[in-house]
């Protein structure tokens, strides 16, 4: 009786807006699919997989107390700081990222349940110290917290996740509040904190893609050619798009990573300019459902859960599409919802079957 309690009082207009992205997604895999030869249509199988047990994993989640995580928040935290040490000397490496770990038949990227573990953490100390954060220990302490993580990530080296923390921490900060004091010193901080990433830190292949995010056309054939026909496919779709499987960019292979890095690229290029509005109108509700959630949150912490989940999307799609559109630097970044990859797809169901949770906490 409690469990369909729980699914009454469910954001249904949440899930369906999720349903149809999920829904968008298999259309464009399949249709990517259609223009092999010979296709087993394998990554189209094993996003249906994904999605139907992200599903599952969405409910699952949807049914746990959402104050189970902010009792061991810390639990949490130290288990996947413990993972991403296990990643760095266990991990396989696949285009130059040693971030996956085999599991069997399945190869997961723990990075992407790092995510919501530092959300749970920030979440939990944000809302301790929430009425103290005038105190700059305070921004320290959960800066340090997210730059510990960071330092893993990198180690792998995986810049675009890297981004995506700092990102959750940043979007968390500044509805927290800060004075102008503080914001000027995470300000310079950050700017020495590049000067010697860039120095130091990155590699040359990364450095490569930062110059050619700023000039594509300094290595056309080279580093710069995804960015370059990516905003041809961006282009190329117009207002109503080639249709499904008709894009010449896709279909004929020169666009790279298709179904993964540059799946918004496909899209604009076969559904145009109302299939990315469209996709984007889906995108803006559900962080519109999300924030009335995280308004009617009984508890801070679910209140700043939320915020970090909101905020955890929002960077990814903000580097995804801006990667696409030759506005961001590629950095291997999912589009939330819609690339195809279990780990991405399964982490993203975990954080909003949590946020439905903590919806029906609220009713």
């Amino acid at each position: 009786m409690r469990d369909l309690a729980t699914l009454r009082r469910l954001d249904w207009l949440l899930f369906l807006a999720i349903l149809f992205l999920l829904f968008i997604s298999a259309s464009i895999l399949y249709s990517l699919n259609l223009n092999i030869v010979d296709s087993d249509f394998l990554t189209f199988k094993k996003q249906i997989f994904f999605a139907l047990s992200g599903l599952g994993l969405f409910f699952l989640f949807a049914n746990i107390n959402y104050s189970f995580w902010s009792t061991y928040s810390k639990v949490v935290y130290i288990f996947f700081t413990g993972v991403l040490v296990l990643v760095l000397f266990l991990g396989s490496q696949i285009k130059g990222t040693t971030g996956w770990l085999r599991l069997g038949p399945l190869s997961l990227q723990p990075v992407e349940f790092a995510k919501i573990a530092l959300v749970f953490f920030l979440a939990r100390y944000f809302s301790t110290y929430a009425n103290e954060f005038k105190m700059f220990r305070h921004i320290f302490w959960s800066g340090l917290a997210t730059l510990f993580f960071v330092a893993l990530i990198m180690l792998q080296p995986d810049l675009g996740s890297s981004l995506v923390l700092l990102g959750t921490w940043a979007v968390m900060l500044l509805f927290t509040g800060i004075t102008k004091k503080h914001f000027l010193i995470l300000l310079s901080i950050f700017l020495v904190t590049v000067a010697g990433a860039w120095l130091f830190v990155l590699k040359d292949y990364q450095k490569n893609r930062i110059l050619t995010f700023i000039n594509p056309s300094l290595d056309p054939s080279g580093s710069g050619y995804n960015v370059i026909q990516s905003m041809v496919a961006v282009g190329s779709g117009q207002f109503f798009g080639r249709g499904l499987a008709l894009g010449s960019q896709s279909s004929l292979n020169f666009l790279p990573e298709p179904g993964t890095d540059f799946i918004f690229a496909v899209i604009a290029e076969e559904l145009g300019f109302v299939g990315v509005a469209f996709v984007l109108a889906l995108f803006g509700f559900i962080f519109y459902r999300l924030i009335l959630i995280m308004r009617r949150a009984q508890d801070n912490f679910a209140a700043y859960l939320i915020l970090g989940f909101v905020g955890m999307i929002l960077v990814q799609m903000f580097i995804n599409i801006g990667m696409n559109m030759g506005i961001s630097p590629v950095t291997g970044i999912p589009l939330p919802l819609l690339s195809a990859g279990g780990s991405s797809l399964w982490a993203i169901m975990i954080a909003l079957g949590i946020a439905e949770n903590i919806k029906v906490r609220s009713s």
